[in-house]
């Protein structure tokens, strides 16, 4: 029970993400992914996307589906050339490298625990 309420979609926990995009970005772009928008035959949920470079922005999902980022800068026009999640609830990952583990704080335990509603 425990795994599938920390990673099921249906639970709205964010995954926070930075994305590196092949050109400059537009805000009217950001702005469509933040509204939500059509991939796979449905519409993405809302989401907090915020510009932080000319070709960089931070992105909050409340879902995950495959290659979500990917398929939504693809439906604008953009190739994604850098992709890292930075956070999952109230985990940041920092500079952890891809396919490593941390032990969590027994703060960061506490707090996964209330939101999960097991505290």
């Amino acid at each position: 029970v425990t795994a599938r309420r920390l990673i099921d979609p249906e639970f709205d926990h964010e995954k926070e993400y930075v994305v590196t995009v092949d050109q400059p970005i537009r805000r009217e772009d950001l702005r469509t992914m933040s509204d939500g928008m059509m991939i796979l035959g449905s519409i993405t949920k809302p989401a907090q996307v915020k510009k932080i470079g000319d070709k960089r922005f931070q992105i909050i999902l409340t879902e995950g589906r495959n290659r979500q980022i990917r398929r939504m800068c693809e439906m604008l026009g953009y190739a994604v050339t850098a992709l890292k999640r930075t956070r999952v609830m109230n985990i940041e990952l920092g500079d952890l490298p891809s396919g490593k583990t941390r032990p969590l704080t027994s703060g960061e335990v506490k707090q996964l625990k209330h939101l999960l509603g097991m505290s």
